[in-house]
């Protein structure tokens, strides 16, 4: 029984950092993809440079397209510095620029919809969730007193298929959060179906992937009373 376990936990681990590498071999291949991204971050914060030690939205275009969440949560200090068409990996390869500058005290992070729809068949939830891991990991060493707040990867009506993918993404983080002091976990699915369960079609663009600014009034429901608890535990005013 024992050999069984250490042979599971083994083959575990390897597919782990196999997907880690893989992840680290495509964000190198997409590294110009993001470069207008974050030269358009460059000019904004030369603009109006960022007060440290704020609250930082991170991720993909879920969050990207949120343009108006600083305003949305006003009076808490938000910036949103999530970059379009990111994966878990890109996170990582990009924390030096995305996260280091800033230095947060909370941050908000939305990214693994793309890795879940990448590719034509889904890649294991479990080596998309070690990314996020080590992101959340890499947080901890540099800055041990942030706080992390995941918001779950949507099920949006685009990728039916891998919404057992998605579940099982959400469930990991879910229970890494749960077991992890200084993370939190929201679950937006809630606020983007109706009472049958089914997808609120109004909610999303022609793409059925992104939202019509409306809806992230629902995110905002749920997001922000986290904030606040988690912004008040950093002694934010």
């Amino acid at each position: 029984m024992k050999t069984s376990l250490l042979r599971l936990f083994t083959a575990v681990a390897l597919l782990a950092v196999a997907g880690r590498l893989f992840a680290a071999d495509e964000a190198a291949k997409r590294w110009a993809q993001y470069d207008s991204s974050f030269k358009e971050f460059a000019d904004q914060d030369r603009a109006k440079p960022p007060v440290k030690g704020g609250i930082l939205f991170v991720g993909s275009s879920i969050f990207r397209k949120w343009t108006n969440v600083a305003e949305m949560m006003a009076p808490l200090p938000v910036l949103n510095r999530a970059f379009g068409g990111s994966r878990t990996g890109d996170q990582l390869a990009r924390f030096e620029q995305v996260i280091t500058p800033y230095a947060p005290k909370v941050i908000v992070y939305y990214c693994g919809s793309n890795d879940l729809k990448a590719g034509p068949t889904p890649e294991d939830p479990a080596a998309i969730f070690g990314r996020f891991r080590e992101f959340s990991q890499r947080v901890r060493t540099q800055l041990p007193a942030t706080r992390i707040i995941f918001v779950s990867s949507t099920r949006s009506p685009d990728r039916v298929p891998r919404w057992e993918q998605v579940d099982h993404y959400n469930a990991l983080v879910r229970a890494y959060c749960a077991a992890t002091p200084g993370h939190s976990f929201v679950d937006v699915n809630p606020q983007l179906v109706d009472a049958s369960g089914h997808p609120r079609l109004e909610l999303y663009v022609a793409d059925k992937l992104h939202f019509q600014p409306h809806a992230y009034e629902g995110f905002k429901t749920v997001v922000r009373p986290v904030l606040e608890r988690e912004w008040q535990a950093v002694g934010g005013k």
